[in-house]
């Protein structure tokens, strides 16, 4: 039977196991006591903070700084389009709602105002002070129009004419002309104008009409080149080209002065659960919607008139909180431009091909592989070239009957969407669910279904209300022995492009058990309706599942049971112990079991990249506790979880974070690693090693704050570094592996078929 949280907490009080420390008798603190966790939203602030410090250290690469810079950006973009979007309606509802922590929603929104007014500052200082004018040094510059020399200058007015002018829609302000829509994330300029009464006759101008708005037009280029003498690469910002030469725009009336801004407004999806008739329809609907949601942040140019931004304010409803004046370009994202376009090896990384994984090899038939041993893959080091393998052979190979699929995010021209279609375009019968509500990826979902099913794969949405976010592959094969099935389970998404810059793991294999498992819950993700659907969490926790941890259903039971068992081993005075990494740490009642493991003796090791709400080192709770966060060239993106147990330790990988999201409104997979050689090597290659990093982790305290780590005199360990030389010292390598193995593992299946025949 299964306890309550609050009988845990309860029998550890009672047993003594909570006690502060030796020798003190006063009751511990209440482990719900909102001291002892860190709001999810400043903590989430604290996770970009950090991506800020890889932009502000010299040490990182002049054009990875630049990088890291415009990420900083767009999260800050997606954390005001969803996060604060979503406390200013609790607060416009009324809605005086806590979290663990006990702070309300207002309270939330001015803390997130003063950290975000900080950070916005330091990014601004950073881009203007230290990254821009380094790169001029390197012959890489931003010139204002103004400038330019005065062939140049002609040039970039010629090139306003003919190619900038045309698209240009100049929006007058006036009782006729009422405050028109600006789109989300939209770049504008405001335009301030005086009546030329020499030239044009003194006909006047109201004050009511000397305002207007121009977008800067997003399908254009926001970097445009031009020829230097004293550069190598020269650019001049299209708003900058805009505001120079918008007299054009206003015959008969002088500017005065030009001021960009930008608009963010909320961005999450509110759809009804309840009431859908069209998963499809109603995400598209709501998608054109979100460009009309509410203001939640306006960046303006600093030095912009003080009527100008009275007037927006004003317009756009946006609360002062909200206004940001800046002193640099405005959405440093269109930076990334310069960073792709860039190729100056001494001012990036070294340049890193991933290597095939020993494993598996080249050229080699992936399902003989799979019928020997079970493959483990560690992304970016190791090619994801072997998983897009086992799809393109499926639907190559006549013996394979069925294939299906979870879709949460993939690449724009996906190598696994193609062997999909051309799966179901050979007859066999494929399934794919697609996620249709994968955050900021539903236009692309909805395409990718609607190709899907022009080519006749068998497209299903999932359960109403949960969200799909477990990553599962099965390819059902007839063989000589009957059916077998294979199976591909990973941490991250099928996404060949994101395969190559965050860290994952993915497992292959056709063990009867684990396959038997990832069969039963592609049935329940097909064969539930939304009807059927709320009979999820109670009928199928009574479904015999072999090995999977799946939520909502059974993944929160089983991991507190787990963290109890290491209690239980600590209690009985066995050594015991957790290693536990995953992009965020939030649900109340898993910090709370760590809580009362650490109190009861459990050491506790936990790599958490972003949002981790669990304060450790806290006396007489967290004693035990660690926390680290590591930020390096890859985007640590692994979700693996291990505990002692007794010896025999557990290891768990899988697509879920600790988070209430993962745990109760998702579907997520979470997945034992039985192989002791895999086991091994998840806890020296990444979780040991990524506790011994002392370049690129960050050690948090009680306060949330985190810093680096090594010290004056230590030898230095970067994890990511040391994992990128043992695949440059691998002897199995290739030049551009998704091409080349894909190639040859071809040429092996055609001159095997041809034997056939």
């Amino acid at each position: 039977m299964t306890i309550t949280e609050q009988e845990r907490e309860e029998a550890l009080e009672g047993s003594g196991q909570g006690a502060e420390a030796p020798g003190h008798t006063a009751r511990p603190m209440s482990l719900h006591d909102p001291r002892l966790y860190h709001n999810r939203e400043l903590s989430w602030l604290e996770f970009n903070r950090r991506v800020l410090e890889e932009a502000q250290d010299p040490a990182v690469p002049l054009l990875e700084r630049l990088k890291f810079l415009a990420i900083f950006a767009s999260t800050l973009d997606e954390f005001f389009m969803v996060r604060v979007a979503g406390l200013e309606e609790m607060v416009l509802a009324g809605i005086q709602e806590t979290g663990p922590e006990g702070m309300m929603p207002a309270e939330q929104l001015d803390a997130i105002a003063r950290v975000t007014h900080e950070l916005v500052e330091l990014q601004t200082q950073c881009l203007c002070d230290e990254v821009l004018p380094r790169l001029c040094q390197e012959g890489i510059v931003i010139l204002k129009v103004e400038a330019l020399s005065k062939a140049r200058r002609k040039e970039m007015e010629r090139y306003f004419i003919d190619e900038v002018m045309p698209v240009l829609t100049p929006l007058a302000l006036d009782p006729a002309h009422p405050f028109p829509h600006l789109a989300n994330a939209s770049l504008n300029l405001a335009i301030v104008f005086d009546h030329d009464d020499d030239e044009h006759g003194g006909t006047g101008v109201s004050a009511a009409s000397a305002f207007a708005l121009v977008q800067v037009p997003g399908g254009l280029a926001r970097l445009i080149p031009v020829k230097s003498a004293n550069y190598s690469q020269a650019y001049v910002l299209l708003e900058d080209l805009i505001m120079t030469f918008c007299n054009r725009l206003f015959p008969g009336l002088r500017v005065r002065s030009a001021s960009a801004f930008r608009v963010t407004r909320n961005g999450d999806l509110t759809i009804d659960a309840e009431d859908i008739e069209n998963l499809l329809k109603t995400i598209a609907n709501e998608l054109r919607n979100r460009t009309r949601r509410r203001v939640v942040r306006l960046e303006i140019a600093a030095g912009a008139p003080p009527g100008i931004l009275a007037m927006l304010v004003e317009a756009l409803e946006v609360d002062p909180r909200g206004v940001y004046e800046i002193s640099g370009p405005l959405d440093p994202t269109a930076l990334m431009a310069l960073y792709k376009s860039t190729p100056r090896r001494h001012l990036r990384d070294q340049p890193f091909n991933p290597r095939i994984s020993p494993e598996v090899g080249v050229g080699t038939d992936i399902f003989s592989i799979l019928r020997e041993r079970d493959v483990l893959l560690h992304h970016p080091y190791e090619s994801f070239s072997t998983v897009v393998e086992l799809l393109q052979s499926a639907a190559e190979d006549p013996d394979v009957l069925a294939i299906k699929q979870t879709l949460y995010r993939t690449a724009g021209d996906s190598p696994v969407v193609n062997a999909l279609i051309r799966a179901a375009e050979a007859g066999k019968q494929v399934t794919v669910l697609v996620e249709l509500r994968a955050r900021f990826d539903e236009m692309n979902n909805i395409q990718w279904a609607r190709t899907l099913e022009k080519a006749g794969v068998h497209v299903v949405y999932g359960l109403m209300g949960l969200k799909t976010h477990c990553k599962c592959a099965l390819v059902v094969r007839r063989e000589p022995g009957g059916l077998r099935r294979y199976v591909h389970l990973g941490t991250g998404n099928y996404n060949s492009t994101t395969a190559r810059l965050y860290t994952d793991l993915g497992f292959m294999t056709c063990n009867p058990e684990l396959a038997q498992d990832v069969a039963m819950l592609f049935n329940l993700l097909t064969g539930f309706n939304a009807v059927t659907g709320a009979r999820l969490l109670s009928g199928a926790r009574t479904l015999p599942w072999n090995h999977m941890m799946v939520a909502p259903i059974n993944l929160h039971d089983r991991t507190l049971r787990l963290i109890d068992d290491e209690i239980a081993e600590a209690s009985a005075g066995r050594p015991a112990w957790i290693i536990a990494k995953m992009n965020a740490l939030v649900e109340p009642e898993a910090i709370r079991a760590l809580y009362r493991a650490s109190r009861a003796g459990v050491q506790i090791d936990l790599i958490v990249r972003g949002t981790c709400c669990l304060k450790p080192g806290i006396p007489g709770v967290s004693d035990n506790i660690r926390v680290r966060s590591i930020l390096d060239r890859f985007l640590e993106h692994a979700r693996i979880f291990a505990f002692g147990a007794g010896g025999d330790p557990k290891v768990f990988i899988g697509s879920a974070d600790w988070m209430p999201r993962n745990f109760f409104r998702r579907i997520e997979a979470v997945f034992p690693i039985r192989s002791p050689r895999h086991k091994q090597r998840i806890l020296d290659e990444i979780l040991r090693l990524q506790l011994s990093d002392n370049v690129k982790a960050r050690v948090a305290s009680p306060t949330g704050y985190a810093h680096k780590v090594c010290e004056p005199g230590q030898t230095p360990v970067q994890s990511q570094a040391l994992a990128i030389q043992k695949v440059r010292d691998s002897a199995i390598q290739s030049s551009d592996p998704y091409e080349e193995t894909m190639r040859d593992a071809r040429k092996a299946r055609l001159k095997k078929a041809r034997k056939s025949t």
